[in-house]
Order: C-alpha cells, then sequence, then structure tokens
C-alpha cells in the first residue's frame, strides 16, 4: 500500500470549525501531507462536522458519498460535533473509514499513521465528560480574516441544544496563551482578526480571568488593523466591554449577540440566562455609544410551544429592535435534549412559514442599515477573491462593499465613500477616496 500524500479539507458549520480545521491541516502539512482542494482526488478527506441541525447530518452524509467519487481508494476521515454525537452511526455509513471524536481529531495524524488497523470502519470518540484540554487555532490562508479560537465548550445547556455534549464543559488557554496565538496569525500577516469559540463571553472559567481582561490585552497587541467579537450571550456582553468597544481604535463597531425568541416565555422554556428587557437594553446601549454599529441576531422559530401569539412577539419585537441582520434556525428536534420531550410541537409548514418571514424582515432590516450608511465614509478592508470582475470587503461596521478588482488592494485597508446600494445588497463604491492605510 503506497503511502497517503495528499489530503482535502471540507468543513461544515460555525466559525470555530473553520479555525480547527485550519490547526488540524498544519498539523497534516507538517507531517508531510499536501492539501489540495476538495473537489480533486485526495488520498486523505477531512470532514469536519456540525450538528446544530438535522440538515447539518445530511449534508455530511452528502459530503462522504462526493469524496469516495472522487476517490474511491481514499481513507475518509469524519470528525466534529456530529462524529462526537454519533460515532457508531457515521462509521456505518458506506465509505467512512474513520470517526474521531472531540479529543482525539487532534491526534489525527496518528491515526493515519496507524491506517492500516483500520481494515474496517472504525470510531474512537471518548465520553464528553473526559474532554477537558483545550487545543488553540486559528484559521488562515484563504481569508483576510482570521478566526481565532479564544474559547471551547459550553456550561449552559439550553433546552434545544447539544453542543455542550459535543464539545464538553467551557474551557480556555491562559490570556497569555492566546495573546501568543493571536501574535503568530498577526505575523502571517493577518489584519482583522475574528474572535470565535462556542460561548467567547465565559473565557477565563478554567483560568481565573475573564473576557473583558481578554479583549483589554488583546488590544494592546501592535501590527494588527481590527479584531471583531463573533456571537456572544447578551448576559456576558457587559456594558464595561461595550463602552470599551467603543473607545478602542482596533474593536470595530459590530455585535452578534444570540436572541432566539422575542418572547420571555419561549426564552424560559429554552433556559436562556436573560429576557427581552436585558437584550433590548445591550442594544440601546451599543446604538447610544456607536450610532453606526451594526447589531447582528441570531433567532430560532417553530420551538416547541411556540403558537401563532407567540411567534408574533418573536417577529414584532425583532421589527422594532435596532438591529442590521438576522440568522434564522428552523427548530429540529435534536436526540438527548431536553425540548425534544417537550408536547406543543409546532407543525413544519409553520416553521418554514415562519422562517421565511423572519428571513424577509431580515432583508429589509439590512437594506434599510445600509440605506442609513449612504454617503459615509467607511474603513474597508479588501478580500482576495474575484467575481465578475469585482472583488469584495467588509468595513469596520460589517457593511459588504465591493469596486472593480484590483490586486494590490487585496488584504489592504481602504477609507472609501459609499455612494449606492448594489442589486446583490452589498454598497458600491466607484472612486477610492484614500491611498492605502
Amino acid at each position: 500500500m503506497r503511502p497517503y500524500k495528499t489530503v482535502a479539507f471540507y468543513t461544515l458549520g460555525c466559525k470555530l470549525n473553520f479555525s480547527e480545521t485550519s490547526a488540524i491541516g498544519q498539523q497534516m502539512h507538517d507531517s508531510g501531507y499536501a492539501k489540495v482542494d476538495f473537489n480533486e482526488s485526495a488520498d486523505v478527506y477531512v470532514i469536519n462536522t456540525c450538528s446544530v441541525t438535522e440538515y447539518a447530518d445530511k449534508k455530511c452524509r452528502n459530503i462522504i458519498r462526493k469524496a469516495k467519487k472522487l476517490n474511491p481508494e481514499s481513507f475518509v476521515v469524519v470528525i466534529g460535533c456530529y462524529a462526537q454525537l454519533k460515532p457508531k452511526e457515521i462509521s456505518e455509513i458506506k465509505g467512512v473509514n474513520l470517526v474521531l471524536g472531540a479529543q482525539e481529531k487532534f491526534n489525527i495524524v496518528e491515526h493515519l499513521e496507524n491506517r492500516d488497523l483500520y481494515e474496517t470502519s472504525q470510531f474512537v470518540a471518548g465520553h464528553i465528560k473526559e474532554v477537558k484540554e483545550f487545543y488553540p487555532s486559528f484559521s488562515f490562508g484563504d481569508r483576510t480574516r482570521t478566526f481565532l479560537k479564544v474559547q471551547d465548550g459550553c456550561d449552559y445547556f439550553c433546552s434545544f441544544c447539544t453542543i455542550p455534549l459535543a464539545r464538553g464543559r467551557s474551557r480556555n488557554a491562559t490570556i497569555e496563551k492566546t495573546l501568543q496565538s493571536a501574535q503568530i496569525a498577526i505575523d502571517k500577516g493577518a489584519k482583522e482578526i475574528v474572535l470565535t469559540g462556542v460561548n467567547i463571553g465565559d473565557f477565563g472559567k478554567s483560568t481565573d480571568e475573564t473576557f473583558f481582561d481578554l479583549v483589554k490585552e488583546l488590544d494592546k497587541l501592535k501590527g494588527i488593523e481590527r479584531f471583531r467579537i463573533s456571537s456572544i450571550e447578551p448576559n456576558l456582553l457587559t456594558d464595561e466591554i461595550i463602552k470599551f468597544v467603543s473607545q478602542s481604535k482596533k474593536f470595530v463597531p459590530h455585535f452578534h449577540i444570540p436572541l432566539q425568541s422575542g418572547s420571555d416565555n419561549i426564552l424560559e422554556a429554552m433556559r436562556r440566562k436573560y429576557r427581552t428587557n436585558l437584550y433590548s437594553d445591550r442594544v440601546k446601549t451599543i446604538k447610544s455609544l456607536m450610532p453606526n454599529a451594526c447589531n447582528g441576531v441570531d433567532v430560532i422559530v417553530g420551538y416547541p410551544g411556540e403558537t401563532h401569539e407567540e411567534f408574533l412577539k418573536t417577529y414584532n419585537y425583532l421589527n422594532e429592535l435596532d438591529i442590521a441582520y438576522l440568522h434564522v434556525f428552523t427548530y429540529s428536534e435534536r436526540p438527548n435534549t431536553v425540548a425534544i420531550r417537550f408536547d406543543n410541537v409546532v407543525p413544519i409548514e409553520d416553521r418554514q412559514q415562519r422562517s421565511s418571514m423572519l428571513r424577509i424582515l431580515s432583508e429589509k432590516k439590512k437594506r434599510h442599515f445600509y440605506q442609513s450608511q449612504l454617503g459615509k465614509q467607511v474603513n474597508v478592508l479588501w478580500e482576495s477573491t474575484e467575481e465578475n470582475g469585482m472583488m469584495h470587503g467588509f468595513s469596520e461596521n460589517y457593511l459588504k462593499c465591493k469596486t472593480i478588482f484590483n490586486p494590490d488592494l487585496v488584504n489592504t485597508s481602504t477609507m472609501v465613500s459609499i455612494e449606492n446600494i448594489d442589486k446583490d445588497g452589498v454598497m458600491t463604491i466607484n472612486q477610492l477616496e484614500t491611498e492605502l492605510i
């Protein structure tokens, strides 16, 4: 049997997964593997899975079939949340050679060195309670923005969520070690670092530090233009964090704050740690200190017990809230969660209709936010992808902008004047107002 030399990756799910895929990819590169595109024939395919929704499970199965079609002799490894939750089930999927759980995925090179032992499909996934180590990682190579993993796991156990079962308890590296990881990303040329994790506001529980402590120390680093805070729980987004961001020259005015429901009754059933009054207060504080800030929201529709009246509470609440966009999730039953035992199940067609209504609302909110930015000067960090002769970049407050492709602009920042909203829902500019920053 010839040695495996090439590897291809496919990542499903959140920014945290992309960060970990990059770290695992670096491990394999250091061990002599050459990375190829997933659409090419590879010796090893690594599929990093998500299991937030039933759709993510189905997507994983489709990707496995695609890998084997590209190279029937390939060695397929499945890792990630789905792999931790259902290792035996995945190992029985035709084409899978190895399934690695939450702890074992970071030892993938060692497992591949012993691949001759896997004549039949195998899974290695310990109990999630045994997963206590934190593995730092950051994404790099195909994006101007780097996703830096600062935290893993969650202690919240919301009634609809399997993440604590897939990733374990909340944990993190020390601030000192996190700064070292950030500095490596900076040294590799990152201009924007997005802080990511499962519950990043919980940073510090395992090291007797706080997320605010981390933010203040990251702000002191040299050679980086931007830090962006990814999804953070409203009860952990404190006034002191918001105030600090408003005064920082590096942390950008963009917050993504999970809401999940605009009904306090549903929030209680979900076991969320806040109510709408606190959420409203957070948004008002942000906009009072940063009027041009972008606020994004996660929301779930069709949760058990969500009557039409309860849904309208959510719709009307979001309609009045000063936000820029929504990430809408249609509730799907997940094994081993509390919610799966609830009565008053919402019919699928109602869930889909409600999801559609909120997605339309999201488009309206986004367009209104973009219109509020017309005529303003914003700082845009340009990315490398070329599409129809155009290139895209994001402003500090998360406006997606585009201009005529210019390779000299890639991974650089420019101040631009916003002129109009494109049919694609992005801001367009015709003339750069200043030199490269």
